[in-house]
């Protein structure tokens, strides 16, 4: 029997388990999935995810080498990284999340590797900013059907109180992802030139579509979440109104502060990540395969690191006050800010890419603990478009503002700065990461009031839901 957990006015939680078992569990022929296949969709969601950043950051790796050929300005490289890919990849994401909510999660996410993968081997062929503007476009447009199905069928697959742990193992693929895409890109920039790596990166994608399409089963939707059994037997499959979902995520009082808090750190992160390879060759004289290798390795292991322990204690934590689902979030962030100051003033190379590899490590707590804490407080057939909404706001801020602000800026020093400019627009720009703890801690602030009205909102929709499926059932 399922222990049911409530939540008091200070956010700590309490568990009963002597609840009635027709409320606590859902159907168990519904959840027929081992331990072990679990964890095999989670791990190919995660090395579908990796391909996403892979593809998404690849252009990171090889933009000083771009840029040569085709005369570009920091500017045009912000527009190429960030706002071109990051505004058609947040506007197509909400459709497909509602999309996602009523159809099949895993043939959206098959589609949707397909898509960016084959934008991504595109790109190679550009032969202009402009072509490579629309290559980039492509990209953005498929990854928009990756991540808010794959965070809903995560969620049916683990029960809440192994969420966060799952969906932080799910977001170290955004780390995989850019250590394999620095190291090849590096590399094959290096010894072939920038076309090839695109090739290269972008062709298996189309593999790993054929995996998800005919290995990954479409998981009962809310499987895994306390409702009446009954509603699962009647075939019973909600779908919530865009209105609605829109709704209550607006009185979420906590998740208006989190979700700009998440999108002020990926300002940061991905201003900051975008350009250090820039940085690193301008400033420390390294070559692209110097670079390729060393961020490889400090954002590959740390981010990724960084991303399994938020989750990690955020549930460990959780248990006893929820509020350390954006504790973990904000506590971490401040720890970055000084991190990530010295790793862009320290003259020495192996320093600056130490403290670079701290600022990379504490920088990504964030990222599972709000997306779970996020699903915690939303029904199933509202996650997937919750995810959407959350990164809509991460990706916007972050991915469209940060790159663009900080090559813009950079544009705008050089005059009086010369080849320090670059380094003084990224120092600006970590100074962000400020608000965003101050914005995290309000979130959790607000978040037992949410918790508590949500948990209140949730047992009526499934009294009223089951009392409706009872007459079909009998």
């Amino acid at each position: 029997m399922s222990a049911n957990r409530t939540v008091s006015s200070d956010g700590t939680v309490s568990t009963d388990s002597k609840g009635p078992a027709n409320t606590s569990s859902p159907d168990p022929q519904a959840i027929s999935y081992t331990p072990a296949y679990r964890r095999y969709v989670l791990v190919i969601l995660t090395v579908v995810y990796a391909f996403n950043f892979i593809d998404r950051q690849i252009l990171v790796i090889l933009q000083e080498s771009i840029k040569a050929d085709m005369g570009l300005s920091d500017t045009q490289l912000g527009l190429l990284t960030g706002f071109a890919f990051a505004i058609f990849y947040v506007s197509v994401g909400i459709p497909i999340a509602r999309w996602a909510d009523a159809g099949n999660r895993r043939n959206i996410v098959a589609l949707a590797i397909t898509v960016w993968s084959g934008m991504t081997a595109l790109s190679g062929m550009t032969q202009n900013f402009f072509q490579l503007l629309l290559a980039r476009i492509g990209v953005g447009v498929g990854e928009a059907g990756g991540s808010p199905p794959a965070h809903s069928m995560i969620s049916d697959y683990y029960p809440a109180e192994q969420r966060g742990t799952a969906l932080s193992f799910y977001s170290t693929g955004v780390y995989i992802g850019i250590l394999l895409g620095f190291l090849i890109g590096g590399w094959i920039n290096h010894t072939f030139g920038w076309r090839w790596a695109f090739f290269v990166v972008g062709v298996p994608g189309i593999l790993i579509a054929l995996l998800v399409r005919f290995t990954i089963r479409e998981p009962v939707r809310g499987q895994s979440d306390p409702v009446d059994p009954r509603i699962v037997q009647a075939g019973s499959k909600p779908r919530a109104s865009f209105k609605h979902t829109m709704a209550t995520l607006w009185q979420l009082r906590s998740f208006r502060f989190y979700s700009v808090a998440a999108g002020l750190a990926a300002f940061t992160s991905y201003g900051l990540g975008n350009f250090m390879p820039s940085f690193l060759i301008r400033t420390h004289g390294f070559d692209s395969l110097q670079v390729g290798t060393s961020l490889a390795l400090i954002t590959g292991i740390g981010g990724a690191a960084g991303t399994f322990l938020g989750g990690y204690f955020a549930d460990r934590l959780g248990k006893r006050d929820m509020r350390w689902y954006l504790w973990i979030a904000a506590i971490p962030a401040l720890i970055c800010l000084p991190m990530n100051f010295l790793a862009l003033t320290h003259d020495q190379s192996n320093w600056a890419l130490a403290f670079l590899f701290l600022a990379t490590m504490t920088g990504a707590f964030y990222l599972g603990p709000t997306i779970a804490i996020t699903h915690t407080l939303l029904p199933p057939m509202m996650r997937a478009m919750g995810s959407a909404v959350l990164f809509f706001i991460l990706n916007l801020i972050g991915l469209g503002m940060g790159p663009l602000f900080v090559g813009m800026l950079s544009d705008f020093l050089a005059p009086s700065l010369g080849s320090e400019s670059l380094r003084y627009a990224m120092i600006f720009t970590s100074f962000v990461g400020l608000i965003a703890a101050i914005a995290a801690f309000i979130g959790a602030a607000k978040l037992p009031q949410d918790l508590k009205r949500q948990q209140q909102h949730n047992d009526m929709e499934r009294s009223s839901a089951a009392e409706a499926a009872l007459p079909e059932s009998v």
